[in-house]
């Protein structure tokens, strides 16, 4: 029977190099910890990608299991599956237990393991199932919980100077992936092949840039004509035409962190419709980089970039608040919605923020202009204004391609 056990360890080879040295990983604890005690908090189990691998430094593939790290006032350990071997143990800071497949819910039995009942316990309610929700409290009987999620999400909203300098990385590797869309781009070719052809140059890169890292979930959309009406289209076997309207979406993730990229472009000629409502586009865009500045609330960004669109007729076309936080798994797993210039946000920019200007516009097919336009930029919001970490050029006069 002893190797049908509910719980194990498995150490299995040395541990990979963390993603930032040992005082980053420090800071965000003690930050953490230091929250935790105010509010009496024992303990706090995380179940999402983000704060799983904010803390810990440990990325997850879900596969129909679920993961945790349980962080107390002196130790942090991640719980892992069976399946993923040492691999979990080898990245996380700090501890890791595993759970076998042998028994249903053994995962529930691992988080009993390390948090005591009647302890009051800081979880995400925002990743959190009604199912798991009641798994949980038969697990830890007498246990008070209580959400973490925002917390955790206001100290993930400001970087530290080690997290930009990963993310100026992301930028870049987004603008070779630019690079390399834009020279698959022709006639005849279909999307998936230079959604391909652009993958590739930046899964190489960060090769390249972070040969310790994990490899995975970097990609790019590239959309043309009907499909670019989504921003997260997925790629099609649809054949580039000439006069096309395309869409260039590049997401490349370094050791969980995403950054992007995004540009409207035209195959070998623009029409004048298009044109018109690209240019408008543009100028949002334009005068939306020069709003990011420390002081200014997400929501008056917002209202002030409506009215261009409005003089123009276009503000029922808009699809998308106008950009938001990127970080640790951010926009795709691990959404930091207290910061996104939306109407409804009243966060007030600070330094260190990082977050995107991205405005889109779709106009229905059979309109003259049909078609998504987008454009992204990434901004770092510094003492006195912000940088653009994002060199790829927008614009007319930079893409239309095989003109």
């Amino acid at each position: 029977m002893d190797a049908l056990k509910n719980i194990i360890e498995i150490h299995n080879g040395d541990a990979a190099p963390s993603t930032f040295p040992a005082a980053e990983y420090a800071r965000r604890l003690t930050d953490l910890r230091a929250f935790m005690a105010a509010d009496g908090i024992s303990h706090a189990l995380f179940s999402s990608y983000h704060n799983i691998n904010y803390y810990g430094d440990f990325l997850f593939c879900h596969f129909g299991r679920f993961y945790g790290l349980v962080v107390d006032d002196q130790t942090q350990t991640s719980i892992s599956a069976n399946i993923d071997g040492g691999q979990p143990a080898r990245r996380t800071i700090g501890n890791n237990i595993v759970y076998t497949d042998w028994a249903r819910d053994n995962y529930f039995k691992a988080i009993a393991q390390l948090i005591p009942a009647g302890a009051k316990v800081g979880i995400e309610f925002d990743n959190m199932t009604l199912q798991n929700m009641e798994k949980l409290k038969a697990a830890l009987p007498g246990a008070a919980f209580v959400d973490i999620a925002p917390a955790c999400m206001r100290m993930r909203m400001v970087k530290s100077a080690a997290e930009i300098t990963l993310i100026k990385h992301g930028a870049a590797v987004a603008d070779i992936g630019g690079a390399a869309c834009v020279a698959a781009i022709q006639p005849g070719v279909p999307e998936h092949e230079v959604a391909i052809h652009s993958t590739d140059a930046m899964i190489r890169e960060i090769a390249k840039r972070f040969p310790d890292s994990e490899l995975r979930d970097t990609w790019t959309w590239f959309q043309s004509g009907l499909n670019t009406d989504g921003a997260h289209n997925p790629v099609t076997t649809r054949k580039v035409q000439s006069g096309d309207i395309l869409s260039l979406n590049c997401f490349p993730m370094i050791a969980g962190y995403y950054t992007a990229l995004e540009r409207t472009l035209f195959c070998e000629s623009v029409s004048d419709a298009h044109l018109k409502i690209w240019e408008v586009n543009v100028a949002v865009h334009e005068r939306g980089l020069a709003l990011i500045r420390p002081g200014v609330r997400c929501c008056d960004i917002a209202l002030e970039l409506n009215e261009i669109y409005r003089e123009h007729d276009l503000l029922q076309y808009r699809t998308f608040g106008y950009g938001h936080s990127f970080g640790v798994l951010s926009h795709y797993y691990g959404r930091e919605a207290g910061l996104e210039l939306r109407e409804d946000i009243e966060t007030v920019l600070e330094p260190n923020m990082v977050i995107s200007m991205e405005p889109m516009l779709m106009l229905p097919e059979g309109q003259p202009g049909a078609g998504g336009y987008r454009e992204h930029d990434i901004l770092v919001v510094t003492d006195n204004g912000a940088e653009n970490i994002t060199k790829f050029p927008f614009g007319p006069e930079h893409n239309v391609i095989g003109a």
